[in-house]
């Protein structure tokens, strides 16, 4: 019959004066691991919760001729959106531009703008924004936002267009007042 050397060691001799090979544990702990991957998925569901685009809600009319709104002269309020933050109104129809026309900045305009809506029954009650070339989209959403603020009601709001009359009285008081 053979042998079979259950010895460890490789040959080694077993004895008083012969030290015993430590093993080394190949088991790899996995804990380290296991709480970097809960916090990256930690990590990365809040900040995809906290990067979701958060848009206002803009109420924008219908290109329909047949229903449009009809509102008093007296009750329409134009705000005209210059550069250097700078913003330009004027109630009613423009006739008179050196009596109705004037100027002011985002710091007054909201005054302006409630004591608008307090004198005017909210029926009759009309915002109109324009914006000129030079103004910033950042006045554009200022001004939204004093609307939001000064509780108008939507609707009683809009965007349009700016004539080239009103787009001329801004660059001639713009250019009287030094703004470049």
């Amino acid at each position: 019959m053979a042998d079979v050397d259950t010895s460890s060691g490789g040959g080694h001799k077993k004895g008083p004066g012969v030290k015993k090979p430590k093993k080394q544990s190949t088991r790899v702990d996995l804990t380290p691991m296991v709480d970097l991957g809960f916090l990256l998925i930690t990590f990365f569901v809040f900040t995809t919760t906290m990067s979701q685009a958060t848009a206002m809600n803009m109420n924008e009319p219908k290109d329909d001729p047949d229903n449009l709104l009809k509102v008093k002269n007296s009750g329409v309020m134009t705000l005209l959106l210059g550069k250097s933050d700078q913003v330009y109104y004027y109630m009613g129809e423009l006739v008179d531009p050196n009596k109705q026309f004037k100027s002011s900045n985002f710091k007054d305009i909201r005054q302006v703008i409630l004591d608008k809506k307090n004198a005017t029954p909210i029926g009759d009650l009309m915002y109109i924004i324009k914006a000129d070339k030079q103004a910033t989209f950042k006045n554009a959403i200022n001004i939204l936002d004093e609307m939001s603020i000064n509780a108008v009601p939507p609707g009683h709001y809009a965007e349009v267009d700016m004539s080239d009359v009103e787009s001329q009285l801004i660059k001639s008081t713009e250019a009287a007042n030094g703004i470049k």
